[in-house]
């Protein structure tokens, strides 16, 4: 009898320790920013044109979600985003018996900052954000395969997701490393 209490006495400790996980309480944009301004996206590595789609995928997912309006100029912006591409690396996985690459992964490091332009601070970075694509080449397996140009379209839209996910549900995810804050 004694041993039978335990067990239940175990397993309802178990039961409850699970049922509560930790959520933080999400910290939402102050009330007043009613619209965003995103910076050109500065490119600081030797590929050319990334900022461009970059840039416009961040638009076009602000646009798509539909909480923050889109300005034209950083003068008229309650917020501002600001975006960098740090690296940007392409490397060989898999090789077939010739040599001949078959598998690639593409891996961009992005910086983000949103600036309150009402209180002129940072209210949350993303430094190191990073966005990682693993493909099979077009060209060697045919069906099921990406270019690079698609595999970078498909970051560009993961990024961009992700971006706008942390301005307007809450900055950063659990276990990110952004700087979390609002001012009263």
């Amino acid at each position: 009898m004694k041993k039978l209490f335990f067990i239940l006495l175990s397993v309802a400790i178990f039961s409850v320790s699970c049922a509560s996980p930790y959520d933080p309480a999400p910290q939402i944009l102050p009330a007043y920013i009613k619209n965003v301004y995103v910076r050109p996206v500065v490119n600081n590595t030797n590929q050319y044109g990334l900022e461009d789609k970059f840039t416009n995928a961040i638009i076009d997912e602000f646009m798509r979600d539909g909480r923050l309006s889109v300005v034209t100029s950083e003068q008229e912006s309650d917020g501002t985003l600001v975006c960098e591409i740090k690296r940007y690396t392409l490397q060989p996985l898999t090789y077939d018996a010739n040599m001949v690459t078959e598998q690639y992964k593409l891996w961009i490091l992005v910086n983000v900052y949103f600036i309150d332009k009402h209180e002129n601070i940072t209210l949350w970075a993303e430094p190191n954000m990073e966005g990682i694509q693993i493909y099979a080449d077009a060209v060697k397996v045919g069906f099921g395969g990406m270019s690079e140009d698609q595999a970078r379209e498909y970051i560009w839209d993961k990024l961009s997701r992700d971006i706008v996910k942390r301005t307007v549900k809450g900055f950063g995810n659990g276990s990110g490393i952004s700087e979390r804050k609002v001012q009263d």
